[in-house]
């Protein structure tokens, strides 16, 4: 049977979206292949891009690899090259290195930044639309703010000081945010002081982030204000210069660093395909995304390349969610033309619009009737970054996510204001680690010595230890015969009938003492149990886990040997965490069975402690889990490479 060619070209969101359903729809069918090109081997996260400008993330934060985002898809083939045409005839995507025929084509190649021909733009700013702009602007950054220190005319250093940002959308505002939240430490680093620089955003609307409901924006401009950013509305830009911008009432604003965020357009890539185009160099496509006059050829667009009016006069947004929609839409009707059922129309699902203002403010707009500012909006941008990993289907990028903006963060910059940063020195826990197993070794080793010697190992594994007698578990007590009941029963009375006077009253005060509560042991005290009786449902659980006195004694038996590895790992330093996080569910197990006082809860805490990364400072960890992570990662998901689809 012939095979089925499907090609899409360009790996952004509406690409990988359109990738990752059609991989999904086609997982049973060999008949079907699917080719992935894009001139990078890796996928940008293009709403985060502000955050590498703007020197809060690394760059590899935003870097996705398209071979660990298509792991194990064996009906996926990726190639990192550039498209130069597309014939429609021979229905054949021609590149650089080769040729590649399809029976359907997807074209989402994304779109560029458009300077309306702005003289200077090209030559003196700086855009933010790719990964390569991102790294360019922090670079330049950077550098002006290191030359400004020496510089000794106060003119000139201004001016070096002075950064603009021209467009108020969500790119600019964004990116005005981040140069909010490093100026400080830009100023720190170069002994400046953070009051000589001067952030500014030159509009040519009246308004600013007109595509937010009109009182969020206006919290975003007293937000603005209040952080000392220069508003300047009503002022087109007419020309760039090195050293200063000149706007339409003849003003001029001296600054080394104009940032582009003003429009967008469709990649000029596209002009070349010989397909219709609108306004912007965007290629029309009808309801189902397939291009305009080539229906019949199975070409289809999407992302920021399409256009299509959902209303008159009104496109398709050039955001995320529309280019993620339109892929669906491109891809399900790929899947309808295959499969021979019923193709899908387009309808745009907007669910709000969220900007953030720096790493710890932000405002949103959700579903047209949920407004949020400053923490909860923030919150929610990330909620949506963290789904969108999940509809990718790429835990490995969401745990990525969460360590970048979470625990790797310098500076405080994130929501939680530092608290998660995990950049602080573990150095100091190693003492506590050590105890903290010391104590986890000596326990259990208790329950193996019992009534024996420590010294004399012929000693051990008798009486009062726990691999001899009956569980000590609570909930097999029903297990012990009624003989042996009534015998335990029979020498308790003895003992307490041949003690003295004074040990029989003593006996009888020790038993009924009164439990104390209390976080340490006071001498004379009874400790207090967390949970004084097993709820009913613990119980249950329990007994179906140890459903006899054998299965009882395995489990209590091997439960020591657990706890000396886990003794033994916590002093080495060796999979911190995990056993970390292992103590602690033995704790909640050990206080829901009514087995541990209050005086021991601090067991809780500081195994909370050592799971940020103890185990990397004098410890195994510092080896074994790097190593660890580089061997299942190239098992899993191949070795990463520049270049794909190279024979």
């Amino acid at each position: 049977m012939t095979k089925t060619n499907i090609v899409v070209v360009g790996a952004g969101y509406a690409g990988v979206a359109a990738t990752k359903f059609m991989a999904k729809k086609f997982k049973k069918d060999p008949n079907v292949a699917i080719t992935l090109i894009d001139r990078h081997s890796y996928h940008t996260m293009m709403t985060e891009l502000h955050e590498v400008a703007g020197g809060r993330v690394e760059p590899d934060a935003i870097q996705y690899d398209l071979q660990r985002l298509f792991a194990r898809k064996k009906n996926v083939q990726l190639v990192t090259d550039t498209v130069t045409a597309i014939d429609k005839e021979k229905k054949v995507v021609k590149t650089k290195l080769g040729n590649y025929p399809f029976d359907y084509v997807v074209l989402g190649m994304g779109g560029e930044p458009n300077d309306f021909g702005t003289p200077g733009v090209k030559e003196n700013g700086f855009t933010l639309w790719s990964f390569e702009n991102a790294v360019k602007i922090r670079e330049h950054i950077e550098k002006t703010v290191a030359k400004a220190a020496i510089e000794p005319d106060a003119a000139v250093r201004k001016a070096m000081l002075t950064f603009v940002v021209c467009g108020s959308g969500f790119t600019g505002i964004e990116m005005i945010g981040e140069l909010i939240d490093w100026k400080d430490r830009l100023a720190k680093d170069y002994k400046l002081d953070s009051s000589e620089f001067s952030l500014k955003v030159v509009e040519a609307m009246p308004t600013i982030l007109n595509m937010l409901d009109r009182n969020d924006a206006a919290k975003a401009e007293r937000y603005l204000k209040k952080k000392n950013v220069d508003l300047v509305l009503n002022a087109p830009i007419v020309e760039v210069a090195k050293d200063h911008i000149q706007l339409k009432d003849g003003s001029v604003i001296p600054t080394h660093t104009l940032i582009w965020t003003a429009g967008v357009k469709a990649t000029s890539d596209a002009a070349d395909f010989g397909l219709e185009a609108a306004r912007g160099n965007r290629l029309i496509a009808n309801e189902y995304m397939e291009a305009k006059g080539y229906e019949d050829k199975n070409i289809y667009v999407i992302g920021d390349l399409v256009y299509y009016e959902e209303f008159p006069n009104t496109p398709t947004p050039q955001i995320v969610q529309a280019a993620e929609q339109t892929g669906h839409t491109a891809a399900a009707n790929i899947v309808a033309s295959v499969k021979g059922s019923e193709k899908h129309k387009f309808k745009g699902n907007y669910q709000g619009f969220m900007v953030s203002v720096g790493s710890k403010w932000g405002v949103a707009n959700l579903f047209d009737k949920i407004h949020l500012s400053g923490f909860l909006a923030i919150i929610m941008k990330h909620v949506v970054n963290l789904k969108y990993f999940f509809d990718i289907r790429s835990g490995y990028y969401m745990f990525q996510y969460l360590m970048h903006e979470f625990f790797h963060i310098k500076d405080d910059r994130n929501v939680t204001r530092g608290h998660s940063s995990r950049y602080g020195n573990v150095l100091w826990s190693v003492p506590l680690r050590v105890f903290y197993g010391l104590v986890w070794f000596i326990e259990a080793f208790k329950k193996i010595v019992g009534d024996g010697q420590w010294l004399k190992p012929g000693t051990w594994f008798g009486e009062g230890s726990w691999f001899t007698g009956n569980s000590v578990f609570p909930w097999t007590w029903d297990y012990q015969s009624v003989a042996d009941v009534a015998s335990g029963a029979s020498q308790a009375t003895e003992a307490t009938s041949g003690a003295s006077g004074a040990g029989a009253t003593a006996t009888a005060e020790t038993a009924t003492q009164v439990a104390h509560f209390g976080l340490s042991y006071a001498y004379g005290e009874q400790p207090m149990a967390v949970i004084e009786k097993s709820p009913d449902w613990f119980m249950s659980i329990m007994k179906f886990i140890m459903p006899n006195m054998e299965v009882a004694m395995f489990f209590q038996k091997m439960m020591v040997f657990v706890e000396i590895g886990i003794a033994l790992a916590l002093m080495a330093g060796l999979f911190t965490w995990l056993f970390s996080a292992t103590t602690i569910v033995l704790v909640l197990t050990f206080c829901m069975s009514g087995m541990f006082y209050w005086t021991n809860i601090w067991f809780l805490p500081v195994a909370f402690a050592l799971m940020n990364g103890s185990g990397r400072a004098v410890g195994l960890d510092r080896w074994v889990i790097p190593w660890l992570q580089n061997t299942l990662g190239r098992w899993w998901y191949g070795k990463p490479k520049s270049m794909y689809g190279q024979k």
